[in-house]
């Protein structure tokens, strides 16, 4: 039937390019002659038109989904077959009987209506079709934040969709220039106008299509959508798009990570590029939040092999699977252990001989430590000093320690663990054989263990949600955002160095939980309920980087600053190792009041050990 069909558009064609010719007033004598020679010519015209189709194989695909592809076949069909005629009609004008078979301004017209014809039955017939198959039930407006590629490929997925009911109904964009234009019919308006449109068109969704935004524009506009109560969702990265194309069930809730990220720092990677390329690398805490990311960031530099040691089996089994998925070349250990273990560090070390240690193993929850000094030694002070003296032992170029803003005039023992182990390797890079380097950083967005998925799962059990005091603050940052750290101060740092990161404005804990059920469709105090329970041992209201005696110095990265810490006599590191000896006997009263004396800034907070302070 197709090809019936196209056959009498083509008959069509050619009879309507004749009517244009005559301007339609053609007399009856002069269509009596023009018929005699075409009348010879016809049979032809249907074989080639016939061939060529064939030849293309237009008639294999399927009018309802006829595609950009497909009108491009046709048009190289077309063209063939008007250049067919044109080469035909040459030789009967020159070897039979002295006309040609078709006149050339026939020929032109001919190919321009046949073309516009069979393209516009296609989709005519598509568009039918799409209309019978979409649901009839009530269709749900969206507004769609970017007016760019992504946002045009978002609005034709929305109509393609036959089970979705969304439906495009105006553009948001930051580019004030494009305001007022049309995209396909669709108007384009300023960000400005969201709560106006939300009004005027009766949406409930905004679907964020921009792929790279600026992000203090997106979280302006986002927190805007919550204040209104949309629904907001975004459109996947085209990474994980089907063949090119991603369908609208593939649109994805907003997460919380998207409204606390700020622009990813961007660093120059030629020194970093030279500095981890044909390196052995170890990474301790491999299998963790911060060391995961850095064994995958520092994987794209080609190094000569990474070590990855953690005692959690599991998590090991799975980023091992991952790399051999995502890094099929990449040369790497598996190692199985504590770091704590002066054994097996001291094999691991022997036999690998690492030229670049990156030290992300650690205890990190405070309440946790805070029940368990002993442990937080043992892992946090011990682990750490063995990994140094080792990396001294085997001239390890540089020791990358990653720690804590918890370790900044810390009220935990936790925190003021991670500041010994920060003085320890400060005290060992005066000996000049290893640079050693700290990285220090607030929450990691996404991490184990951290707020965002505790308050997902209170969340998703319907509540309530627990908050320890109204008045909590916290910095955050993503884990790329925390690994490109770490991996710049590698390059970066000369040794003795502490680097933080400009971490912009601390976060209240009570916002961020109540934006995540805002972004769960639900309501505070209607559908899930706020408690607060109170501060937990060792816990601050507020977060710091820097310590009052601290200062800080530039460098080449304006979000990268060296923290200036006082400088520690030598009689502390009999004192770090006494601390490790009463780890050892598991006394926890005398552990802590040893770490006070070597951090005089450590208060403790809402602890037990309070009373040590006096």
């Amino acid at each position: 039937m197709v090809v019936l069909l196209d056959l009498i558009i083509h008959l069509f064609s050619l009879a309507f390019a004749y009517l244009i010719r005559f301007d339609l007033k053609a007399d009856f004598s002069l269509i009596q002659s023009e018929w005699e020679i075409l009348s010879k010519s016809l049979w032809f015209f249907v074989l080639v038109k016939l061939f060529v189709f064939s030849l293309f194989q237009i008639h294999k695909g399927l009018v309802r989904y006829t595609s950009t592809e497909d009108l491009k076949r046709i048009f190289l069909a077309e063209l063939s077959c008007t250049l067919l005629f044109l080469f035909a009609g040459l030789i009967r004008f020159y070897q039979l009987d002295g006309f040609f078979l078709f006149p050339m301004s026939i020929l032109v017209m001919e190919f321009l209506a046949s073309v516009t014809f069979i393209v516009g039955g296609r989709f005519v017939i598509k568009l039918l079709y799409l209309e019978t198959m979409k649901d009839k039930g009530q269709q749900e407006s969206v507004i769609i934040y970017g007016a760019g590629v992504s946002g045009l490929i978002t609005k034709r997925t929305l109509e393609k969709d036959t089970r979705n009911q969304q439906v495009g109904v105006a553009f948001i964009d930051d580019n004030e220039k494009l305001s007022g234009s049309r995209i396909e019919g669709i108007k384009v308006f300023s960000t400005k106008q969201l709560s106006k449109l939300k009004e005027e068109f009766q949406a409930n969704t905004l679907i964020v299509a921009i792929q790279n935004p600026n992000v203090e524009k997106l979280q302006t506009v986002l927190d805007e959508a919550i204040s209104l109560k949309m629904e907001v969702q975004k459109v996947p990265n085209p990474k994980s798009w089907i063949n090119g194309t991603f369908s609208s069930r593939q649109l994805k809730k907003i997460r919380i990570e998207d409204l606390l990220g700020r622009e990813i720092i961007e660093l120059t990677n030629e020194e970093l590029m030279e500095e981890l390329t044909s390196s052995t690398i170890l990474v301790t805490g491999a299998a963790g939040s911060i060391g995961s990311g850095l064994v995958h960031q520092i994987a794209r530099y080609h190094p000569k092999k990474i070590v990855l040691l953690d005692q959690a089996e599991s998590p090991m089994y799975d980023l091992q699977f991952d790399l051999n998925q995502h890094f099929p070349n990449l040369p790497f250990e598996i190692v199985i252990g504590d770091i704590a273990n002066e054994v097996r560090m001291r094999k691991l070390f022997q036999y690998f001989r690492p030229e670049i240690v990156f030290h992300a193993a650690a205890y990190k929850h405070v309440p946790m430590m805070e029940l368990n000094p002993a442990e937080a030694i043992q892992t946090n002070v011990g682990g750490t000093k063995l990994l140094a003296d080792l990396s001294m032992e085997v001239h390890v170029k540089k020791f990358i320690m990653i720690s804590t803003d918890k370790a900044v005039n810390p009220t935990n023992v936790m925190g003021a663990s991670k500041r010994i182990a920060e003085i320890y390797v400060q005290k060992m890079n005066e000996q000049q054989k290893t640079q050693f380097i700290t990285t220090r950083f607030g929450n990691v967005l996404g991490s184990n263990g951290s707020v965002i998925p505790l308050f997902q799962k209170q969340i998703e059990n319907g509540g309530p949600v627990t908050i320890t005091d109204e008045r909590i603050t916290r910095f955050f940052m993503t884990i790329p955002e925390a690994c490109q750290l770490v991996l710049e101060a590698a390059t970066m740092g000369k040794g003795g160095e502490i680097f933080v990161f400009e971490m912009g404005k601390s976060v209240k804990i009570v916002d961020l939980a109540k934006k995540m059920i805002q972004l769960s469709g639900l309501e505070v105090g209607k559908d899930i309920e706020l408690v607060f329970t109170g501060m937990r041992p060792g816990e601050k209201l507020y977060e710091e980087l820097l310590t009052n005696e601290e200062n800080t110095i530039p460098t080449h990265h304006q979000k990268i600053l060296i923290a200036k810490t006082r400088i520690e006599n030598n009689t502390q590191l009999a004192a770090i190792q006494a601390l490790i000896n009463l780890a050892v006997q598991q006394e926890n009263e005398a552990i802590v009041t040893q770490m006070k004396k070597i951090v005089p800034e450590f208060i403790s907070n809402n602890s037990e050990y309070q009373k040590l302070d006096k």
